[in-house]
């Protein structure tokens, strides 16, 4: 076909001023984002060192109150400029970046209109948790990382007194942690309290620094270092346990359902559609998990008649929890089992992806202090900088409580195929913008690691019955969350009627229920990520499978699912839906 000179100079002409158009809205969407990320690294300055951002060297966040107002300002002004920009004039990748940006914004502002600012801790986790751990989060290169390091623990008495202000004020707001979940809670901080501060871990960078440094500055620096830990670490450590003792737990309250606080059930509305990124109420949630219980408990039933066990169900996961053949007998061993398992899936991951990450992951025992209160593993994000891994960490303490036929679904959600793989490579991924590169939803990043538990199955793992039962038993685990979350903060459920709903339907020793329960109450509605993320990317994979029949190729699946990072389940609908028109 031909067309005169003017048609093809007209179409040209409409192509730029269209393209420049598209162009100059980009550019304006892209200015956006930086700015945003500039500011959100200097509100977050440790982060910022760990990607080699030298900016907010010496640094703590500011957490104050004050902060707080002026942090929600902020985030509504980007939120106006956002929704400024036209994103029909947007390229998709601009449109999506921007749809995306404004999802998050809209969440964080609604989590400050909640003043969910004011409850910072968990019952296993918070600011002084994070501090502790702060020696292996940065960069102990050169003079100037040692600097940065010794003004870092200098400013922790500010650092702490920011949190005790926030904490006072959800005293006098009666935004407060249940008493019952706060028990024990003044071991996580006395754990970091000593005599001498070079006995701290706070210390461990001094104790070999490198040699570029001068041999006098080496011994000033740690002079610094002890006396920064002695005189205002050690001392804000006791003031925050202080505080903890005399004034927060006395002032926590005894019912357990975020519903009880003012504007609670508000809240936890909000908490469940920014944790699932659907719009479903509380009650459509607790529904969808008593289905899921019973579908998963009807598999189960199975086992016990595969291995001609005699006797009930509820005496096979008597069995299952006290049986000595199911449990290690000390530390090594069961770490030389779950690096056996990750080996054997590092080779079966060419069959389900076409694209892998180039950074690799480790393993470390989760550390003393923390582990009576923590769950079995949880994984360690590399540092974005390519000098630090990905590391997953399991938990020790108590083996007794940790059964080895749940090692492989544990082992395939923390590592690889699922949290490590899909955290390192939307890391990798070309084009992406930075706050989505370090930034993601929880239902997409717990969801994917879930339905990872399950690409197990495809790849020669849960050969064994019992092992099999404690991957449907992990799935159980997450279907039950679905019910006791929703039960516990809206639906007016005990402790112990949450308790007891998981002890009856899952294999989990009565330690790893009593210390999940407690992680729903201190941690509204994140717990319904997992398995709500997980039933949206199954049923994307088999609309692919129905639609494609002999030509669905699961690496190519895999690869579109991964391929735009950690995204709401509404622009991951619509990923699969384009990867299939194309197809």
């Amino acid at each position: 076909m031909c067309f005169s000179r003017s048609v093809v100079i007209f179409f040209t002409v409409m192509f730029l001023i269209v393209g420049g158009k598209v162009g100059a809205q980009d550019r304006q969407v892209d200015l956006l984002l930086n700015e945003h990320w500039n500011w959100y690294l200097e509100r977050n300055p440790v982060f910022a060192g760990q990607l080699g951002n030298r900016t907010g060297d010496g640094k703590l966040p500011c957490v104050s109150v004050a902060n707080q107002i002026d942090s929600s300002s902020h985030l509504k002004k980007f939120l106006e400029a956002a929704k400024a920009i036209d994103p029909n004039d947007l390229s998709r990748n601009a449109a999506l970046n921007l749809q995306i940006f404004i999802r998050f914004l809209e969440d964080d502002i609604s989590e400050y209109l909640h003043e969910a600012y004011l409850i910072p801790i968990t019952n296993r986790w918070g600011f002084h948790i994070y501090f502790a751990e702060l020696y292996k989060r940065l960069p102990f290169d050169n003079q100037q990382d040692y600097e940065s390091y010794v003004n870092r623990l200098e400013a922790f008495s500010k650092y702490t007194d920011e949190h005790i202000e926030l904490l006072s004020l959800g005293i006098e707001k009666g935004r407060v942690l249940p008493a019952i979940i706060l028990q024990g809670y003044e071991d996580t901080i006395t754990t970091h309290i000593f005599e001498q501060p070079t006995k701290s871990p706070l210390y461990t960078p001094f104790t070999h620094m490198p040699d570029n440094i001068d041999s006098v500055v080496r011994q000033t620096l740690a002079v610094r270092g002890a006396k920064a830990i002695g005189d205002i670490v050690i001392p804000a450590y006791r003031k925050f346990l202080a505080f903890m003792q005399d004034r927060y737990m006395p002032a926590a309250t005894n019912t357990i359902g975020i519903s009880a606080i003012p504007g609670g059930r508000e809240f936890y509305r909000h908490r469940v559609k920014k944790y699932t990124t659907m719009d479903v109420t509380p009650e459509q949630v607790h529904e969808i998990g008593l289905k899921e219980v019973e579908r998963i408990r009807n598999e189960m039933e199975l086992i016990p008649r595969e291995l001609k066990f005699e006797g009930d169900f509820g005496e096979f996961l008597q069995f299952l929890r006290t049986d000595p053949q199911f449990y290690a007998t000390d530390a090594e061993s069961y770490k030389r089992e779950v690096a056996y398992i990750l080996k054997k899936m590092d080779g079966e991951l060419p069959k389900l992806f076409g694209k892998l990450p180039r950074t690799p992951y480790g393993i470390k025992e989760i550390p003393a202090y923390i582990a009576p209160k923590t769950t079995a593993a949880y994984y360690q994000p590399p540092s974005g900088n390519g000098k630090n891994a990905g590391f997953y960490f399991i938990n020790t303490y108590n083996l007794k409580s940790r059964p080895l036929y749940q090692l492989e679904a544990l082992s395939l959600h923390e590592a690889v195929p699922g949290h490590h793989l899909q955290l390192a490579l939307q890391q990798e991924l070309e084009g992406l913008p930075e706050f989505r590169k370090y930034n993601g939803f929880t239902a997409f990043i717990e969801g994917w690691a879930l339905y990872s538990e399950r690409l197990g199955l495809e790849t020669g793992f849960y050969q064994d019955p019992y092992s099999n039962f404690g991957r449907l038993s992990y799935e159980m685990w997450r279907a039950c969350r679905l019910v006791v979350d929703t039960g516990i903060h809206y639906l007016g459920w005990t402790r112990e009627q949450a308790i007891g709903f998981m002890a009856e339907n899952t294999a989990l020793s009565r330690h790893n229920i009593v210390a999940e329960v407690d992680r729903y109450i201190s941690w509204p509605g994140q717990a319904l990520a997992y398995k709500m993320g997980e039933l949206k990317i199954r049923e994307l994979r088999a609309l692919a499978s129905r639609q494609l029949v002999n030509e669905f190729n699961i690496r190519e699946f895999h690869d579109v699912i991964l391929g735009s990072g950690a995204v709401p389940m509404d622009v991951l609908e619509a990923n699969v839906l384009r990867y299939l028109e194309q197809r």
